[in-house]
């Protein structure tokens, strides 16, 4: 049974963990999943020849667009949660009421403004991000559908993260599945069944939020639940919207910066390598991604946790529960190390026939995951500085790692050793970010920081 919020602050730390981390990493490996089986559906148009390799150099060209719509869904959502736990810590249930009624405002004005915006531009975005005229057909026809979604993806994010928060991670880890297994479903229907191409894969993955968006609103709609939707709660009230974007910014900047910087990588590898190495760096970022992802799980179960434990002055707590974070982070990123540079062909077989671009992707993926055993750290030492509200500090992780480091590598390496310069920017970045977070982490705790707050609602 899931904790309810209260028991965030009796409950043995290592069970409590496990108990928020599981059905998380679940919920967030789903989530890698979910954007994996696309590719794999994706990359076998055309029986898995050229036309499959081209989709997926279109597909990999509207990630600088999705991540720009997602900075906006995890300012809301990840600011949102983050408050909720911490008034939920000081048993401020009206507050935290108030906040998910202002999560729900703000992402579906966001949502919209966003859709609006992308739609319009859509073929200018395209191209900057990185499309040519032989994948820009299938970029737009993915991405206008996903646009016309817009809300629906801000409002089930949004709202997953509340659930969270609330006490109820069980509920959000099987909306998350709900989706995988309904656009499992879906990609082969109206892919090659309906023979709708890229366009009937954005069609599955809108539908398939819809269903989950559907389960979550249900969940919150029950008046019996502590947190739940009510008249007078959706009105934005100026200090609950200020305190969300000031925590949310951290990953409104993480997700912005990943923006650029894939907009930089794909400029890059359409420089050095064409469609075909834009393709490459898709299927990469599918299999480490789902690495990632599970880390990113464990952060979401530490972070009402450490937020709860923060706002109560528990902080022997929030200090334990960032060990067990911690060290489960690094298990996870050693597997990933492990699989992806001694066996990285079997992942890779699952996207694609084409001999060129399986040689490309294997070449990019050992060079990236080549630090992979030191980053789970890095990771969750920035989600545990949002987590107690700390946003200075997790925006500057955050930033550093994106602009401070990689994009001066990706402005050089590859003009040094082309595709594989591109590689190994991500890399070295990841290691120098690894350092800093060490040197942040060790300073908080030298100077008392753990004793200091700065959320004031």
């Amino acid at each position: 049974m899931p904790a309810s919020p209260k028991e965030l602050g009796t409950k043995p730390i290592g069970k409590l963990l496990m108990n928020y981390a599981i059905p998380a990493v679940v919920a967030m490996t789903a989530s890698s999943l979910y954007n994996i089986v696309d590719r794999i559906f994706i990359g076998h148009i055309g029986e898995g020849g050229a036309e499959g390799a081209l989709a997926l150099s279109g597909l990999a060209v509207t990630f600088p667009v999705m991540n720009l719509s997602a900075a906006f869904g995890a300012m809301v959502g990840v600011g949102g949660s983050t408050l909720m736990s911490v008034k939920l810590g000081q048993h401020d249930e009206e507050t935290a009421q108030h906040i998910l009624g202002n999560v729900v405002t703000l992402n579906i004005v966001l949502g919209t403004l966003l859709a609006v915006v992308g739609i319009i531009f859509i073929d200018p975005l395209l191209y900057f991000f990185g499309a040519s005229e032989r994948s820009i057909p299938y970029a737009r026809e993915y991405m206008f559908v996903i646009l016309l979604g817009n809300v629906v993806t801000h409002l089930y994010l949004g709202l997953n993260a509340a659930l969270r928060a609330v006490g109820h991670p069980h509920v959000a880890m099987i909306a998350t599945i709900a989706t995988v297994a309904v656009n499992s479903i879906l990609d082969p229907l109206f892919i090659f069944t309906f023979n709708l191409g890229i366009r009937g894969a954005a069609i599955a993955t809108i539908l398939a939020q819809i269903v989950a968006l559907t389960y979550v609103i249900i969940v919150f709609a029950n008046p019996k639940e502590p947190i739940h939707f009510e008249r007078g709660i959706y009105r934005l009230k100026k200090r609950i919207v200020n305190n969300i974007l000031k925590i949310g910014v951290s990953p409104f900047c993480m997700q912005l910066c990943a923006c650029l910087v894939v907009i930089l990588i794909n400029k890059g590898l359409q420089t050095h390598g064409g469609d075909l190495a834009i393709a490459a760096y898709g299927i990469v970022n599918g299999i480490t991604f789902l690495f990632v992802m599970v880390v990113m799980g464990i952060c979401q179960g530490m972070q009402p946790i450490a937020g709860y434990n923060y706002g109560a002055h528990k902080f022997d707590r929030v200090n334990l529960v960032l060990k067990y974070a911690i060290i489960y982070a690094t298990i996870v990123m050693t597997i990933s190390f492990i699989v992806c540079e001694f066996f990285p062909h079997i992942p890779v077989g699952f996207f694609t026939k084409d001999e060129q671009l399986t040689q490309l992707s294997i070449e990019g993926m050992r060079l990236i995951v080549l630090v992979s055993p030191l980053v789970g750290f890095q990771i969750v030492t920035g989600h545990f500085f949002q987590s107690i509200g700390m946003a200075k500090k997790s925006i500057f992780l955050s930033v550093s790692r994106q602009l401070l480091f990689l994009v001066p590598f990706l402005l050089i390496f590859p003009t040094i050793w082309g595709t594989n310069g591109v590689w190994a920017s991500i890399t070295a970045s990841d290691a120098v970010t690894v350092i800093t977070a060490a040197v942040m982490l060790y300073r908080f705790y030298r100077t008392g920081g753990i004793n200091k707050t700065e959320i004031d609602l």
